[in-house]
């Protein structure tokens, strides 16, 4: 007869097993219950700093904040563990609220953790805040304007010059508090580095904030009117041009017999290329040569176009016209005549003689006569005169080509009406 073991057959049942499953499951579910909900401690650090309402204190009372000490907090948070071990520094932020601040002063205030928006914080509570209050600077919010300045960094091609640099726009505005403000004197532009320039260069370019004394100024707290500015720097070719005159021959002398000099004989420009590469002399004057017997000497201004630059500077040139390898003699000449008289009028002749120079080879002269020599006055112009006037007389030497008269020579006429 075969008897049953009790025990066998607990063992054996399956509802002993589900219910055992499930007494160890409530066992280990109050425990991890029990476990999750008792409070602990943790201390965070770096947590992140954060101002709000500086939108407000700027648009409405025109102040900002500056210096702000420190930018990171510690603090202990007490709570459940599930919720205090799910926290992380990265996940908080110290928040200080600004907006209600009213005038420039150096402030200390305490700040509020904000967690989360999933976070359940009705459990938690912070201690040994680290440090308990965040310090800062409201200053006044205000401007200045400033100029730009800059210069070139790179390399001009041979035979060109370049102009002030030229910036646009010329000022910019900055704005800042007072304290970051005062020590702002103009703005910096550095530009084309490692450019060999031959024609005008422009380049939108950034600046540097400089102080009096040109040490560079950090931008932190600052706000400046532009992001950057056109540079442009003008780029003349230069050109040495002669200085020069010209000569009408006459009275016996040809270029040939023309010693010119020109003090100083040239002059250096700069201009726009397409400009300067088609000038080659600067013409002071026109000088007749029969104005003057061996020698002539005057100072003209040196005349330039309005685009292009002297750049040696002088403004005048001093000339001399010598005559070589001629001489002069002078004839009393009493051949004088008039021509082209027109009808409307009468016409006495005064002169009985005039003298005159005249110049050529010296060999040329000795066998001139006075008889060869002819005074002629035109008188077409006086159609409608009366009176005594003087008239200028054309001097013909004939027989000799190689000579002729220098200077001007007037005759005396009485002009009278006709009928």
């Amino acid at each position: 007869m075969n008897s049953r073991n009790p025990l066998r057959i607990i063992l054996n049942s399956r509802l002993f097993w589900a219910l055992l499953s499930l007494l160890s499951s409530l066992m280990i579910w109050t425990y991890v219950v029990s476990t999750e909900e008792s409070d602990v401690s943790q201390v965070f650090t770096n947590i992140p700093l954060e101002l709000t309402g500086e939108d407000t204190l700027l648009n409405n009372r025109e102040l900002v904040i500056t210096d702000v000490d420190p930018n990171e907090v510690q603090v202990e948070i007490h709570g459940p563990r599930r919720i205090v071990n799910a926290l992380d520094s990265d996940s908080l932020v110290a928040q200080v609220d600004v907006s209600k601040l009213t005038r420039p002063a150096y402030a200390s205030m305490k700040y509020k953790i904000v967690y989360p928006d999933a976070v359940d914080t009705r459990g938690l509570s912070e201690s040994n805040y680290s440090p308990e209050n965040v310090s800062f600077q409201v200053s006044l919010l205000n401007s200045v304007t400033i100029p730009v300045r800059g210069g070139f960094e790179g390399k001009l091609a041979d035979g060109f010059t370049a102009e002030a640099p030229v910036f646009e726009p010329a000022t910019i505005t900055v704005s800042g508090p007072d304290a970051y403000l005062k020590d702002v004197a103009y703005a910096w532009v550095s530009f084309g580095t490692d450019i060999t320039a031959s024609s005008t260069y422009s380049v939108d370019s950034a600046f540097v904030l400089m102080d009096s004394e040109g040490n560079p100024i950090s931008t932190e707290h600052l706000q400046t009117s532009e992001d950057t500015v056109s540079a442009t720097l003008p780029i003349l070719m230069v050109k040495d041009v002669a200085l020069t005159v010209e000569l009408i021959e006459g009275a016996g002398a040809t270029l040939s017999n023309a010693k010119v000099t020109v003090e100083p004989d040239h002059i250096t420009l700069a201009g726009d290329s397409a400009i300067l590469e088609g000038i080659n002399k600067i013409v002071l004057s026109t000088i007749d040569m029969t104005d003057f017997r061996s020698s002539f000497t005057e100072t003209y201004p040196i005349t330039i176009e309005n685009s292009l630059r002297n750049l040696t500077g002088v403004t005048e040139a001093k000339v001399s016209v010598e005559i070589v390898g001629l001489t002069t003699k002078t004839f009393t000449v009493r051949n004088i005549s008039l021509i082209n008289v027109p009808e409307t009028i009468q016409a006495e002749l005064i002169s009985e003689g005039i003298e005159v120079v005249i110049r050529g080879k010296e060999e040329q002269l000795a066998e001139l006569k006075a008889e060869s020599i002819r005074a002629v006055a035109d008188l077409a112009d006086y159609k409608d005169s009366t009176g005594t006037y003087m008239a200028n007389a054309r001097i013909y030497v004939d027989g000799f080509v190689d000579v002729g008269a220098i200077g001007t020579y007037p005759i005396t006429v009485t002009i009278t009406k006709q009928g």
